[in-house]
């Protein structure tokens, strides 16, 4: 058997009319419906308003429920994965598909962090770097106070997060062949999400985890695990934490994994791998086609 991985994307991946077809199947509207329950508005509606979908207090949550549902159809399909991992708001989707959490409780925890993450600190930037020195941009990074390396997504991409004026200092210190500003309403994944992450935990210390049933590479640890405590203390960590993607994709390579299947809309995280990993086979399941395609291969 191939040795596969299912990895789930994070914010950014959001598209209009992500999900709807998933209205199509039994187990797409029984979860639309728990999730209206929970969040007090329709997912399905809300993924046809691209001004709110865009918005973090929105996003995430919408991106939660049609990756949650389309892992749900690949597993009732009688696919499985042999390791898990997600970029972000995606280790959320990783950790209630291995069974850590239910889907309701990871929903809740995913509403909480996202209006934690929407009220963030105001003054707060968050900018894609792509060509850069690597060595520059550390010794920069080390040197500025306020600015961090947010996400590693590969050799050749990586965002800082940080202080407006922190970030703006950065990037007139480093040579780099593009600098792409996020929208987002915070410096994420920085020590100015302290606070927001803080009140974070207080939510997570009322939830008991189970042990996960796949392993799960964590952004800020990414060494497969299952014990629950450890992977609680990590989402508290992931909120100020650095996203280590490119260092997932190298434990891909050290374990064996041949083929890695992104569960979601999007296909920002296959491009990814490619980069880190190209000899490996990827596939996307953002839509029911794929999943069908998926399951006849």
């Amino acid at each position: 058997m191939i040795k596969t991985a299912w990895v789930f994307p994070g914010q950014g991946s959001q598209a209009i009319a992500m999900g709807l077809d998933l209205l199509d199947t039994a187990a797409g509207r029984l979860k639309f419906a728990q999730a209206e329950n929970i969040l007090g508005w329709s997912v399905p509606q809300l993924c046809q308003t691209e001004a709110k979908l865009s918005q973090t207090l929105y996003t995430q949550p919408c991106l939660y429920v049609v990756s949650a549902i389309l892992a749900e159809l690949m597993l009732e399909q009688g696919l499985s994965p042999d390791l898990l991992a997600g970029h972000s708001l995606g280790e959320y989707v990783a950790l209630y598909t291995a069974g850590v959490f239910d889907f309701e409780t990871g929903l809740k925890l995913v509403k909480r962090r996202a209006e934690l993450m929407d009220h963030a600190v105001e003054d707060g930037k968050m900018v894609a770097l792509i060509g850069f020195d690597r060595s520059q941009l550390q010794a920069q990074v080390d040197k500025i106070e306020n600015v961090v390396l947010a996400n590693d997504n590969h050799a050749g991409q990586v965002v800082i997060s940080g202080t407006t004026a922190a970030v703006d200092q950065l990037l007139s210190q480093i040579k780099t062949k593009k600098a792409i500003a996020l929208n987002v309403s915070g410096a994420f994944h920085s020590p100015l999400m302290a606070a927001a992450a803080e009140e974070f935990q207080k939510t997570l210390e009322s939830v008991v985890f189970q042990p996960a049933r796949v392993s799960v590479l964590s952004n800020v640890e990414p060494i497969p695990a299952t014990d629950p405590e450890i992977l609680k203390e990590r989402l508290v960590q992931q909120m100020t934490g650095t996203v280590r993607w490119r260092e997932t994709c190298l434990q891909f390579l050290g374990l064996g994994v041949e083929q890695a299947i992104e569960v979601g809309p999007g296909k920002v995280l296959i491009g990814l791998i490619k980069r880190t990993c190209p000899d490996m086979a990827l596939e996307k399941v953002g839509n029911l086609p794929e999943l069908l395609a998926a399951t006849h291969r």
